[in-house]
C-alpha cells in the first residue's frame, strides 16, 4: 500500500518552519518525511536553503516519523566521503529511519566551488562511483578508494549505522532510470510516470521502492493560490534540462518569464477541492509509487495540515 508523507522544502521555510511543519505533519498522520537539498534556492522569493544536514539533526529530535533526502548531490558540492559521514550520522540519530536520496544534482547548487559544471553522462558516472564510495564508508571498515573521480585515504566511520540507509536514486528519463535500476535500492521520481516506473523496474528495480513528490497549494480562494504558486514556484514548469543547467537563482527568475500564470493554473493542484487533492496523490499510487511526498507551497500551513488530517489523508488511506 502507498505511504503518504510529507515534503519539507528548503528553498521555501527557514529551518524553524521546517521543524514546525515536520511536527504538524506527524499530528495530521502524514508517516514520513522528505526534505531537500539545496544550497540555494531556485528563486529569490523562496528566499531560504538551509544545511540540509542540520534540518535532518533538529527533526530526529522533534518527531519520530522517517526522513529521506530528496534528494542530495554526493558528487561535487560535497565529496561522497563527507556525504557518507553526514548520512551514517543521520540515520544512527534516526535510530535508522533515515534513507539517502541522490541525484546527479543542478549547476544552481554544485557550482559555488567554481567547478566546471559536467555533461550528464559525467554526472552518471560521478553518482555512481560515489554510490560505490558511500557503501563501502557505511560498513564502518577502513576504506581506501582511488577512482576516475574520487580519492579516498584510509577513511572510516567511526559513528557507522547498524543496518546500511538505503540508497535512493534519482531521475526523470530512461538513462537515469537505467542507473536507478542499476545501483540504487530505489527509484526517485517526481512525475506519476509508469513507463519510466517500467523502465527502472526493467534494469533491475523489482522489488525496490519508487518514491515521488508533489507540490500543491491548499487555500479557499484558489486564485490566490495560483498567484502563490506562480510568485514562488514558476520553476517547476521549466521544460528540458534548464533545471539542472542553469547556475544561479537569477538565471531561473529569468527563465520563468516564460511560465504563465495559465500555465500554473492548469498543472497544480491549487484550492481546497479536496477530491482533487485525493487525485493528484492517487495518479502517483496508479503509477506504482510506494511513497508519495505532499509539499504545501505558500504560507497557509495550518489549514492544509487541517484539510489533510479530516479530508484528503483519510481518503487516500481507505
Amino acid at each position: 500500500m502507498t505511504e503518504y508523507g510529507y515534503f519539507l522544502s528548503c528553498e521555501e521555510f527557514s529551518p524553524a518552519e521546517l521543524i514546525d511543519q515536520a511536527r504538524r505533519a506527524q499530528q495530521a498522520g502524514f508517516t514520513r518525511l522528505a526534505i531537500s537539498d539545496h544550497f540555494h534556492p531556485w528563486n529569490d522569493a523562496q528566499g531560504n536553503s538551509a544545511f540540509v544536514w542540520s534540518v535532518i539533526g533538529a527533526l530526529s529530535q522533534a518527531v519520530s516519523l522517517p526522513v529521506t533526502t530528496l534528494v542530495t548531490c554526493p558528487t561535487v558540492r560535497l565529496h561522497p566521503a563527507v556525504t557518507a559521514q553526514a548520512a551514517a550520522t543521520s540515520s544512527v540519530l534516526l535510530d535508522g529511519r533515515f534513507a539517502l536520496g541522490v541525484g546527479t544534482g543542478e549547476a544552481l547548487n554544485e557550482h559555488v566551488h567554481g567547478d566546471a559544471w559536467p555533461s550528464f553522462e559525467v554526472r552518471a558516472e560521478m553518482l555512481e562511483e560515489a554510490v560505490e564510495v558511500m557503501r563501502k564508508l557505511f560498513t564502518g571498515e577502513p576504506v581506501s578508494h582511488s577512482g576516475r573521480h574520487y580519492t579516498v585515504d584510509n577513511a572510516r566511520l567511526y559513528t557507522a549505522p547498524d543496518q546500511q540507509p538505503p540508497v535512493y536514486v534519482s531521475a526523470f528519463g530512461p538513462k537515469a532510470a537505467e542507473l536507478a535500476g542499476r545501483i540504487g535500492d530505489g527509484f526517485v521520481t517526481m512525475t506519476p510516470d509508469a513507463d519510466l516506473v517500467g523502465a527502472f523496474r526493467e534494469a533491475g528495480g523489482q522489488g525496490k521502492k519508487v518514491v515521488g513528490g508533489v507540490k500543491v497549494c491548499w487555500s479557499s480562494n484558489r486564485e490566490a493560490a495560483v498567484d502563490v504558486v506562480h510568485r514562488l514556484w514558476p520553476t517547476e514548469l521549466l521544460p528540458g534540462e534548464l533545471a539542472q543547467l542553469l547556475p544561479t537563482p537569477a538565471h531561473f527568475e529569468q527563465a520563468s518569464q516564460l511560465v504563465t500564470r495559465d500555465m500554473v493554473a492548469d498543472a497544480v493542484t491549487c484550492g481546497d477541492d479536496a477530491e482533487q487533492h485525493v487525485e493528484t496523490a492517487r495518479a502517483y499510487a496508479r503509477a506504482g509509487f510506494d511513497e508519495v511526498y505532499v509539499g504545501q507551497i505558500g504560507p497557509d500551513q495550518e489549514v492544509f495540515f487541517d484539510a489533510y488530517r479530516e479530508l484528503v489523508l483519510p481518503a487516500l488511506n481507505r
